[in-house]
């Protein structure tokens, strides 16, 4: 606990030198600036270094470029490898892990130990490594890295510690999984392949014990060269020599024959009883043309042969079309009997791998699922029903549907708005699914104590915006908004949008969001702004449009001493000007020049429509064409219900709409925003001589309106569309625009709330902060009337800006404390629906909630705490004396990314995300650094343009362009979240082999005599070449999983683990008895030997 005593001046007012802020009232961290006041106020700071830590809760979302699959039948866990060497581990829901090599390199391939709790994967850098999956958090226990050859296929036998390896170089290897040591006994290609064969075979594609023998090892080269191997004898049983490649082998459970696919489109049946030819040749998807030949098709990437007991077994492969049909989508084919089903699927894909109800090879499958791995999404198919449904899948594997261009992260939110929008969203689910239940049911999670209401929304290109509850760090789609059903589609020929922006005119840039209020607004990249309210009963309704004219050359713009005896903002809200609700002109309405002039990007539908429950637009705006050029990108937004107004600003200016009474308050440039308070000395520009003059861009002051329609800033076509390619790829500020400012000043943030516009006030009032990307804080106070009947037909008056303060940089966050250093929240309008049904007894009344800074005053008097962070610089400041209290300069080599005032541990800070990486957290109010912390380098601009913070220590990006990563920089929630994680490893039972019957386990070889150890052992096989492979043991070994295990299995893990250790001991016990015993009996027969000859010679 640290206590902050500081003298402020709350009395006099300072020099206009002085409220600007400047970097003289100090640069330390921290830094308290003097100031001569006559009271004190205390604030005591709760937060400590102690109250953060920064790791990684939960990923989200589908695996980004995915590359392997592997299933456990008796944990009924799914494993996905990616290019990126992540590793997401599926169960039920709520069972969902994301792993990371750190290496880096793709995933080729996951072979679990089958009701072990463990897995192993192959990467591209030709490394092996087993992971430990008995902890919440799955850790590497060994890793075996291959020096001479590459890795291209692996197989772990059920209930076996030793791995085949196959190389590129045609070799087969063998790995002891306990110990991840290379075995002597090596499998050598020339060995394999007959000595007369004068080409190498290829990289071993497919490697398989028998289901009749497990020692015999079928191994399939890419040539189309089969062997099977004996193991004990170590020679070929037999060899296939087919002309076409071979990509993967499917048993049948009797071992008697198997299935190949090929790069021709064929299927082969051989029988072990003749290898000298396929008993069996097909071409599922080849017809016979009409010269008699079979048309070429695609390879068969794969194919699975599985059996059932009481109907015809199950052939699935993928691929396998003939080459004639161009365009056609990727499929999996299900042949069953005489059956063909071909299943088209959206994706190319990568893998897929049926889920069968027995782990042993050699009885009947069963298969009852087929899990399908596209490259953009999973599905998996019911093979029970003869239409073959999928499931539905529990998982948030939709989130890149369109590609998501923001987001939006709200802790604490209204109990009741989940299970509203849940209900609303229900109503619209796809229908046709499996009635089955989910087949991926492994693992086990259950409802921590530590979780609150949580939502995260996220915008998309196409315009559509999803809400997703993510309490319990989990992800479920609630409700989805489609914003593009605001406007008509754009008719061929028109192409107003697509001039703006070649493809998803519709795509969302920002949202603002009040879950008390429930008003939602979202920006799009057109220009234009949507404010939808939420009803839970349909209704008929026409959607208001209003057009802002906000762009002008910079050499029109007025200066300030020309425009110093004009009133700079409304006076008198009897003028406010009207809205723009006649239809915009067509697209081919154009200036004398040939320009376009005075319309929107897109067209708002004119009639009465139709809308559903939920969120139901009501007003459009819409940024205005300006003499053929198009209008600029917003870069802010804030809505205030309680006030009923919404503002944005863009690069040109500032704009401010009452949204209850549909007309344009306030749209004026941003230098006409100074006045005569303008800190800067500026020249105006004119980059557009060559140009030729146009005669519509007038500028003047209306005298109906009393609005500036001036802007001061004016780009070319060619940087125009530059200027837009970039902007929707930046965060959601302009801040981004560091790495490619120009002297433009952007409206950057705005906050409606209870402020101080003025030094002199008295009494706190309704005030909008503006930002600018020039480091200025401007204040705008406004006159609101209270009365409802009032609020609808009085104006909205706005008084002339107040304070100016500056900062460097970038203007990004406002927020407000009081001066116990508590934080201020916007007034709201409390949710009311607007189509209920009237009760003439209870007509319905607007009910406001306030947070007036002067409520919470009574030890310190009136007056609150701004806190303003800017890209490189944070400051608090007192109102309305307008007085620097604390200085940070946050960073000198990098930028401020994105910052936010949150509540963490009972108390609040400021946190910010750098450029560079840094995670940082600063006290409130005196701005000492808590944390600063390394994490994550800007490597694209999909992080800068979608982290955000939230309450409660969190905060969020998208990793990838398909997931979503959540963060904690709470130590409270990093030390629970151990139990708020699912559990991957269940104990179960391994089920017990069919009794094969006393016939067949006489006739069927002796397979359950194969004893491995015995070949592949050191004592038999000796020691693999040193330099063949490296083992490298991993962070998670013995010592971790002691650690480790933990909840509901760490009893049974810790005493799995000690017999694994006592059995070692007494194995390596066994070992040495043995070797002495050996070593005495050989001595004994030496000396037998040696007095046996010296009986001969005497």
């Amino acid at each position: 606990m640290k206590k902050f005593r500081k003298v402020l001046d709350g009395l006099t007012t300072s020099s206009p030198g002085g409220t600007m802020g400047s970097p003289s009232c100090g640069s330390a961290a921290g830094t308290p600036t003097a100031a001569p006041t006559p009271r004190e106020i205390d604030v005591q700071e709760t937060l400590v270094s102690e109250n953060f830590q920064l790791c990684k809760t939960v990923r989200h979302g589908f695996p980004y470029q995915p590359t392997a699959l592997a299933f456990d039948p008796v944990q009924k866990i799914l494993a996905i490898g990616s290019r990126s060497g992540g590793v997401r581990i599926l169960g039920r829901p709520g069972v969902d892990c994301f792993c990371q090599h750190e290496s880096g390199a793709a995933v080729l391939q996951l072979q679990f130990l089958i009701n072990e709790g463990a897995l192993v994967t192959a990467c591209a850098d030709d490394t092996l490594h087993l992971w430990n999956l008995r902890q919440r958090r799955p850790a590497v226990l060994h890793s075996l890295k291959f020096n001479r050859e590459r890795i291209t296929f692996c197989h772990l036998p059920f209930q076996s510690k030793w791995l085949y390896v196959g190389t590129e170089r045609g070799n087969t290897h063998i790995v002891n999984i306990e110990s991840f040591i290379l075995s002597g006994y090596v499998i050598m290609w020339n060995k394999a392949i007959e000595l007369s064969t004068k080409t190498h075979p290829g990289p071993v594609v497919h490697l398989s014990d028998s289901p009749k023998d497990e020692g015999k090892l079928l191994i399939g080269f890419e040539s189309g060269t089969v062997v099977q191997w004996d193991l004990r004898v170590k020679k070929a049983d037999f060899r296939i020599y087919y002309d076409e490649a071979i990509h993967s082998v499917g048993w049948h459970h009797e071992g008697k024959q198997f299935m190949c696919s090929h790069s021709d489109g064929s299927l082969t049946m051989w029988n072990l009883r003749n290898t000298t030819k396929p008993f069996q040749v097909t071409f599922p998807h080849g017809k016979i043309q009409k010269d008699g030949r079979k048309e070429s098709c695609k390879p068969i990437l794969k194919v699975e042969y599985k059996t059932c007991r009481n109907s015809e077994p199950f052939i699935i492969f993928s691929g396998g079309l003939s080459y004639d049909k161009a365009g056609r989508r990727p499929t999996l084919t299900i042949m069953h009997g005489k059956a063909i089903t071909v299943l088209e699927m959206d994706y190319p894909i990568v893998e897929f791998m049926a889920l069968c109800e027995t782990p042993y090879n050699n009885e009947v499958q069963e298969p009852y699922a087929v899990v399908v791995l596209l490259e953009k999404d999973l599905i998996v198919v019911d093979l029970t029903q003869s239409n073959f449904p999928v499931f539905e899948n529990p998982y948030p594997m939709d989130i890149h549907e369109s590609p998501v261009t923001c987001t939006a992260y709200f802790a604490e939110c209204p109990p009741d708005i989940i299970p509203i929008l849940y209900s609303i969203g229900a109503k619209h689910k796809k229908t046709g699914y499996s009635q089955k239940e989910w087949p991926i049911a492994g693992g086990t999670w259950t409802l921590g104590s530590h979780t609150y209401p949580e939502i995260i929304i996220t915008g998309h290109a196409d315009g559509s915006i999803k809400f997703w509850d993510a309490s319990a760090i989990t992800l479920q789609m609630l409700y989805k908004l489609k914003t593009s059903k605001a406007f008509e589609k754009p008719k061929q020929g028109e192409g107003r949008a697509a001039e703006l922006v070649e493809e998803d005119p519709f795509a969302v840039q920002m949202v603002s969001w009040c879950p008390q209020s429930r008003i939602f607004c979202v920006v799009g990249i057109s220009a234009h702004i949507i404010l939808y309210r939420f009803s839970k009963y349909d209704a008929n309704t026409q959607i208001v449009s209003l057009e802002v004219r906000l762009q002008c050359e910079s050499e029109d713009v007025i200066s300030p001493s020309e425009n110093e005896n004009n009133p700079c903002f409304t006076e008198s809200g009897s003028h406010s000007p009207q809205p723009h609700q006649q239809h915009p002109p067509s697209p081919g309405s154009r200036t004398p020049e040939g320009n376009k002039d005075s319309i929107p990007c897109l067209k708002v539908k004119d009639r009465m429509v139709r809308v559903p429950p939920g969120y139901q637009a009501e007003l459009v705006i819409q940024l205005l064409w300006v003499d053929g050029e198009p209008p600029q990108q917003i870069t802010s937004l804030d809505v205030n219900s309680a006030y009923g107004l919404l503002a944005f600003g863009n690069c040109n200016g500032l704009a401010v709409v009452d949204y209850m009474q549909k007309t344009i308050l306030l749209c004026v440039s941003t230098l006409d925003l100074y006045g005569a308070a303008d800190p800067y000395q500026r020249l105006t520009r004119s980059p557009r001589r060559n140009r030729q003059s146009t005669s519509g861009s007038i500028h003047l002051w209306h005298p109906s309106t009393h609005t500036l329609l001036v802007t001061m800033c004016y780009h070319s076509s060619s940087s125009s569309s530059k200027s837009r390619e970039n902007s929707f790829s930046r965060s959601r500020s302009s801040s981004v625009s560091s790495i490619d400012r120009d002297t433009k000043e952007a409206i950057t943030t705005l906050q409606f709330g209870e402020s101080y516009g003025r030094k002199n006030d008295a009494v706190p009032t309704p005030c909008l902060w503006v930002g600018t990307s020039l480091g200025v804080v401007l204040l705008i106070p406004m006159s609101i009337p209270t009365d409802q009947e009032e609020r609808m037909e009085e104006p909205v008056t706005i008084g002339p800006s107040g304070a100016v303060l500056m900062l460097k940089g970038s203007i990004l966050r406002f927020s407000f404390l009081d001066c116990m250093g508590a934080l201020l929240q916007s007034p709201y309008e409390v949710w009311r629906d607007p189509n209920a049904p009237e009760d003439p007894d209870r007509p319905r009344k607007r009910k406001l909630v306030h947070f007036s800074p002067s409520s919470s005053q009574d030890t310190c008097g009136d007056g609150h705490l701004a806190v303003v962070c800017s890209e490189r610089q944070a400051k608090v400041f007192l109102m309305p004396s307008q007085s620097c209290l604390f200085v940070h300069n946050i960073t000198e080599s990098s930028f401020v990314l994105r910052a936010d005032v949150v509540s963490v541990s009972n108390s609040v800070c400021l946190a910010c995300f750098c450029a560079n990486g840094h995670v940082m957290t600063l006290s409130l109010p005196s701005l000492r650094p808590l944390m600063d912390i390394n994490y994550l380098p800007l490597t694209d601009m999909r992080i800068a343009r979608t982290f955000c913070f939230t309450n409660g220590g969190q905060a969020l990006y998208l990793s990838s362009p398909t997931e979503i990563q959540r963060i904690t920089y709470s130590q409270e929630m990093c030390d629970n979240l151990q139990e708020m994680l699912g559990e991957l490893f269940t104990p179960i039972e391994t089920p017990e082999a069919q009794n094969r019957g006393f016939l067949k386990g006489f006739f069927g070889g002796n397979a359950n005599t194969f004893d491995r150890e015995e070949l592949f052992g050191e004592a038999a096989a000796g020691k693999a070449s040193r330099s063949l492979a490296q083992h490298i043991p991993g962070q998670g070994g013995m010592e971790g999983m002691k650690v480790a295990a933990s909840g509901v299995v760490g009893d049974l893990a810790r005493a799995r683990i000690a017999l694994d250790e006592r059995g070692q001991r007494l194995g390596e016990l066994e070992e040495r008895t043995a070797l002495m015993m050996t070593s005495a009996e050989t001595f004994s027969k030496h000396a037998h030997e040696v007095n046996e000859k010296k009986k001969k010679m005497f």
